[in-house]
């Protein structure tokens, strides 16, 4: 059983690239993964996206890579001779249709100041780029730091199975006290209803019939199926916490039903020793449910 919160870290150098990746991840209700990377990187960000998918399957997950050049930086300069060759070629026809002689120094000063227009001269950081280099370093580091945020979901994780494992003995003690309660209820309440109704009417009343009244009015308050229910369920919730796969989905589903239960138990009866077991139950599956909120 995984957390959803978690951080993890990793750092690698190739040649002269060092790549540093940090991820952050909070619970929430599916898989969110937020990449700031530097635009360089943009050509893999899919694959590092598919990467992290294949580790982390919910939780808002936020992803900081740096990129860090290691060897000198070089700028190299791509210049669109052919574009500027039509500039000047237009601005020196322009101006003399317009003017009569040129004058070198506009024409200098205009097209210096269209020059400066990234179709005309590209700069680039860093003169030999290798993407296939990059690629590599990019998604090795990223499964480093996925087995470290791995690591610590797992932790987190464990954490809250001993506290989920505790909350389920202390459910199935109430269980185990209100299936013991209600046995010797019924046998109390056939007992106390029977002289009622003797002690009402006499000896006039008719064995058979009194048994009928009983039977209907326990079958209309029978919690019997109810907790049978509630024991199924608090088994299967402890299977889950030992499974190999994310459970958190399942974990609240299973948790809507034993309070679907527990609701239905509360609505049967009036007494107020189960309506207090009743209580007990929905508090300890509200602390239960509280923690789900955060597993993967």
């Amino acid at each position: 059983m995984k957390s959803m919160t978690g951080f993890g870290s990793a750092i690698r150098e190739q040649k002269n690239y060092q790549l540093e990746i940090e991820i952050k991840s909070v619970n929430q209700r599916f898989l969110d993964i937020q990449v700031r990377s530097p635009k360089v990187l943009g050509f893999v960000e899919n694959e590092l996206r598919q990467l992290i998918k294949t580790k982390l399957s919910r939780g808002r997950v936020d992803v900081f890579i740096n990129l860090t050049y290691l060897g000198e930086q070089e700028k190299k300069v791509t210049i669109n001779w052919q574009l500027i060759d039509t500039l000047y070629t237009q601005l020196t026809t322009g101006i003399e249709e317009r003017y009569g002689e040129a004058n070198p120094l506009s024409i200098g000063a205009l097209i210096e100041r269209f020059a400066l227009n990234e179709e005309f001269v590209t700069i680039a950081e860093s003169t030999e780029e290798d993407q296939e280099i990059l690629a590599q370093l990019a998604k090795e580091t990223m499964e480093t730091a996925l087995c470290s945020i791995e690591e610590s979901r797992s932790k987190e994780g464990q954490a809250l199975a001993k506290v989920f494992l505790q909350q389920t003995e202390e459910l199935k003690k109430v269980i185990d006290g209100l299936a013991g309660f209600v046995e010797i209820y019924e046998q109390e309440f056939q007992k106390r209803y029977q002289e009622k109704i003797e002690a009402y009417l006499g000896a006039e009343v008719e064995q058979e019939r009194l048994l009928t009244e009983i039977a209907i009015l326990l079958e209309r308050g029978d919690i019997h199926e109810e907790i049978d229910r509630l024991v199924i369920h608090t088994q299967k919730l402890e299977e889950l916490l030992d499974a190999d796969y994310p459970i958190g989905r399942e974990l609240d589903f299973l948790l809507q039903e034993m309070n679907r239960e527990i609701n239905t138990i509360g609505s049967k009866s009036s007494a107020i020793e189960i309506k207090n077991r009743v209580v007990q139950s929905k508090t300890i599956l509200e602390k239960i449910r509280e923690q789900i909120q955060n597993i993967e």
